[in-house]
């Protein structure tokens, strides 16, 4: 496959202009924090710095990080640098407490945002040429539209199907000529198990690319993608914080996830103690938005281990490549492209009458997907009614989706049922297929 790029000029400049131009932005961005939002004015000063104090790239670290619990305590908007009015979109993640993390864009963030999707897409092989399915959910998410936008900007038909009704994802993709999917890895193999129910062959359709993110997954489920369906199946990474797709994606040599280094900051630090790490060594990710209007962030603390990499690419890419991640530094669980903390899941649970301080989560595969099932321990009363039974279930599945975005299956048990541990309490089972 021929490489080819979205913006040559950028996509290979010498680390020597790229670091003088983060540099340049470096400063930028703090001046403009330090200016503008009231919690960074604050936390700069708490820490005796000053925007003067930025004086070499290096710099960057003497900046306090900023975690996710910062924006959930500046929910909504506290944490934007531009007036609502100049804020043409909101998007929203998840936050461990059931509030949301909540992003705002300008007219020229929204540009930005598509020409770093449209990078990682015509890295990823996509040219004007191409017909694009989208099987992300549209929404509050910010997958969708990231990708939608980019693949628009590189020329390509765009199809945006959204995520369900996997029968008709493979009827679409058959009679329409899809020939790239945008979706979660594990949606891809469901949609393969799909076509192969319906007899439609995926490799005698047009699909050649496969563009796959928002959860973890195996170089042995790419072989399996690839050899199945028949493409090339990449992979990108980004998070709704720091601008949602568009941080980092795979070109076509599949080595590394290149990273938008002309937009971004990208640091690993060792997550118990926040020293910054050399190239190569695996820690926490942090990243530093360099361009964002509405909401620039310093350092902010991904919780995702991974490893960069400053060596030039194959493809003749020059900024630094990101492993793929390796796992996470907190307890976050990721379910079907859902970002799901335990914490989340306890807050519920505690604040619902009848329902016992005792739960286990449990993950278990069935077919392509990973699910949940919230085993919890009720009071004995409502095993003598089951009227009772039922609405407490159903009490408990509308506010956890509420909170989650997702629907988790749900079992009672009797009290002093569920296994007890000495020491710190075992909330989590995982069974899934490795």
């Amino acid at each position: 496959m021929k490489i080819r790029y979205f913006n040559k000029k950028i996509e290979c400049e010498t680390r020597k202009n790229i670091e003088k131009l983060q540099f340049e932005r470096l400063k930028a961005v703090v001046q403009k924090v330090y200016e503008k939002v009231p919690f960074y004015c604050e936390l700069l000063k708490k820490h005796k710095i000053k925007p003067s104090d930025i004086k070499k790239l290096s710099d960057i670290s003497k900046l306090p990080f900023t975690t996710k619990d910062d924006l959930r305590k500046n929910f909504p908007y506290k944490l934007f640098a531009e007036p609502l009015k100049k804020v043409v979109r909101v998007h929203a993640s998840s936050g461990t407490t059931g509030i949301p993390t909540v992003v705002g864009y300008t007219k020229n963030d929204l540009k930005t945002w598509a020409s770093l999707t449209a990078r990682v897409l015509t890295a990823g092989g996509l040219t004007n040429s191409d017909i694009v399915q989208i099987a992300f959910g549209y929404g509050l998410f910010t997958g969708a539209f990231g990708m939608h936008y980019g693949a628009e900007l590189v020329g390509a038909t765009v199809i945006p199907i959204s995520s369900g009704n996997t029968v008709r994802q493979v009827e679409i993709m058959k009679n329409f000529g899809t020939t790239a999917l945008i979706c979660t890895p594990s949606y891809a193999l469901q949609i393969l198990d799909a076509s192969k129910e319906l007899g439609v062959n995926l490799k005698e359709t047009s699909l050649q690319l496969g563009f796959f993110g928002a959860e973890p997954w195996s170089e042995s489920m790419r072989q399996e993608i690839e050899q199945e369906m028949g493409i090339l199946a990449t992979d990108n990474y980004g998070l709704s914080e720091v601008i949602g797709p568009g941080f980092s994606g795979e070109c076509i040599y599949k080595n590394g996830l290149h990273v938008a280094e002309d937009h971004f900051i990208a640091e690993v630090i060792n997550p118990k103690t926040g020293e910054v790490l050399p190239y190569g060594e695996c820690g926490e990710l942090v990243i530093t938005t360099l361009t964002k209007e509405a909401l620039p962030l310093l350092r902010y603390r991904t919780r995702d281990l991974t490893t960069l990499n400053v060596e030039p690419c194959s493809c003749g890419r020059t900024h630094l490549r990101m492993e793929k991640v390796k796992g996470r530094s907190d307890d976050m669980l990721i379910i079907k492209g859902v970002n799901v903390f335990p914490s989340q899941i306890e807050d519920v649970l505690l604040k619902i009458e009848g329902l016992l301080p005792f739960y286990q989560i449990e993950l278990t595969t069935k077919g392509r997907l990973d699910y949940i099932t919230v085993h919890v321990e009720a009071a004995e009363e409502f095993f003598n009614s089951e009227e009772k039974k039922k609405a407490l279930l159903k009490e408990i599945s509308t506010r956890l989706l509420a909170v989650l975005s997702m629907s988790p299956a749900i079992q009672l048990h009797k009290p002093h049922t569920l296994e007890r541990t000495v020491g710190k309490a075992v909330r989590v089972i995982d069974k899934r297929k490795k």
